[in-house]
């Protein structure tokens, strides 16, 4: 499958990395590393990037025994065995059995929480969203202050474009945890990074045009929703780049040009039937689209449903960067750097702590419940209820 020809581009976005790879390798042979969340389709490339640049050590923690499974098969088939230790755990970072193995498998010199519930559906409910709040937050911070105690030399997170003037409590979610780390960056050197969707990944729109056309199902898609994507190695790139050359509080960005680089859902899944030997044929309603699946194969088309986004939390355009934000576009070809992003006091953000502790002891809390919370550090959250969310759709 070619990503590039599929997101419209021709040619890796990353270049700049190319320029310190000497740097970046003699770097990572010399250091240890933990990835957590490194099963995910970001873990996984941000792994494969360290790996075959052969470091001392690299341990990968992830909640999903398969997909670690699956990593481990896939370096052994691309690059094999390197000197250093390489290992994988399944572990909640959020779990006492995270916090025995930090103490005991250490010291780490970087550590890389590439770990996050990153779909706006996620947001549908009181329970999900917790736990939202949970990973992208409260673990974050749980992870800084054992990397702060054990003397981890660098911490890297990852971040969300959708964390830019965040419309959505996914964002919002990804938009507080920055203020946090800026928070930390007092005590550890810390580093992020925001970009686009990551064409194919897990759980993504694009992976669902693959999984229904492996199980001979319509493919549906908005047609009116723009976005930036990138491939899952230049995901590993950045991240890579941001870990180890991101000044104190840096966030990196990729410098995508909007009238070269956006592109609808509906145009990614006509050029996937397309590059798969089918014609799209657009359907009318969902019904429709299910019902012509086998009558239209035979003839080498592919039902497909495309229509406006009608569901809570998207947004209708993509943002690296806020007006407020002091921003470097020189340093990098490809890549722009946030160098100053807004804090907030230590007494807001111990107030966001003990208010969403307060809801978790409760054992009771909406949806608007965490909302306001939410809102009480980021004011202006333009969150967008539509009253649909995407489970509602095919």
């Amino acid at each position: 499958m070619d990503i590039l020809s599929l997101i419209g581009r021709n040619t890796n976005l990353i270049s700049d990395l190319h320029q310190y790879d000497v740097e970046l390798c003699r770097t990572i042979s010399s250091s240890k590393f933990l990835v957590i969340g490194g099963a995910g389709s970001i873990g996984q490339a941000v792994v494969m990037e360290i790996f075959k640049r052969s470091p001392l050590k690299l341990h990968v923690v992830d909640l999903s025994e398969n997909n670690l499974v699956e990593l481990v098969r896939d370096i052994r088939s691309s690059y094999g065995y390197i000197d250093g230790e390489f290992k994988s755990f399944v572990l909640d970072a959020g779990s006492l059995e995270f916090e025995f193995y930090f103490k005991n498998e250490g010291p780490f010199d970087y550590v890389l929480n590439l770990s996050a519930l990153k779909h706006v559906r996620s947001e549908k409910d009181p329970y999900s969203l917790m736990r939202m709040v949970e990973v992208n937050i409260l673990n974050t911070i749980k992870t800084i202050e054992l990397s702060i105690d054990s003397g981890v030399k660098k911490y890297f997170c990852v971040s969300t474009d959708k964390a830019a003037h965040p419309v959505n409590m996914m964002g919002a979610s990804k938009r507080i945890m920055e203020i946090f780390l800026q928070k930390y960056g007092n005590q550890i050197p810390i580093s992020t990074a925001r970009f686009a969707n990551v064409a194919f990944s897990d759980g993504s729109l694009l992976h669902g045009f693959r999984q229904r056309f492996m199980k001979d199902q319509p493919i549906a898609a908005p047609n009116d929703v723009r976005r930036y994507f990138v491939t899952p190695q230049e995901s590993g790139e950045l991240c890579l780049l941001s870990t180890l050359r991101g000044e104190n509080g840096e966030i990196y960005f990729p410098k995508l040009n909007g009238d070269l680089n956006m592109i609808t859902f509906a145009e990614i899944a006509e050029k996937f039937l397309i590059q798969n030997g089918f014609a799209p044929y657009l359907c009318k309603s969902e019904e429709e689209a299910r019902g012509k699946i086998y009558e239209l194969k035979d003839e080498k088309k592919w039902p497909c449903y495309f229509s406006s986004s009608d569901t809570t939390g998207e947004k209708a355009y993509e943002e690296f960067y806020m007006d407020h934000e002091e921003v470097d576009l020189t340093q990098y070809n490809t890549l722009g750097i946030v160098k100053n992003s807004a804090n907030a006091s230590d007494e807001k953000l111990n107030h966001f702590l003990a208010s969403i502790a307060g809801l978790s002891r409760s054992g009771a809390w909406t949806r608007t419940d965490i909302l306001e919370i939410f809102k009480q550090l980021l004011p202006d959250l333009d969150h967008q209820e539509k009253g649909k969310f995407l489970d509602e759709k095919m």
